[in-house]
């Protein structure tokens, strides 16, 4: 650490599980942003639009473009964001090489009707 100044915590990268109404996680989310059906079929997501949460200490609120081999989804939405902003610098000491800062959200995967 050096003297006086605090560098600040820098975001590596999403990790998340998105699980079911009985809490079975059926999808992995990480960087890309990249989301795996445990069914092995995944797709990456391109930023759409983006929108500061309501609670403070929250990540965003996103609308993401769905592609790859997820086909027919067209959009998906991250909202209801609780958590996941980095800690204070101040909580920073010389021993930390990583954080996770964990988050709670409801993730909408939207396709067009067959």
């Amino acid at each position: 650490m050096q003297s006086g100044r605090e560098p600040p915590w820098l975001f590596k990268a999403p990790e998340a599980d998105l699980t079911d109404a009985s809490g079975k996680t059926i999808i992995h989310h990480s960087a890309g942003p990249t989301w795996q059906h445990i069914d092995g079929s995944a797709t990456a997501g391109k930023l759409k639009a983006k929108e500061d949460a309501p609670k403070p200490n929250a990540i965003p609120w996103l609308l993401l473009t769905g592609q790859g081999v997820f086909s027919r989804v067209t959009s998906i939405q991250r909202i209801h964001t609780e958590g996941g902003v980095a800690p204070d610098a101040k909580t920073c000491d010389s021993n930390s090489k990583e954080f996770r800062s964990p988050y709670s959200a409801d993730y909408y995967f939207y396709a067009k009707e067959r």
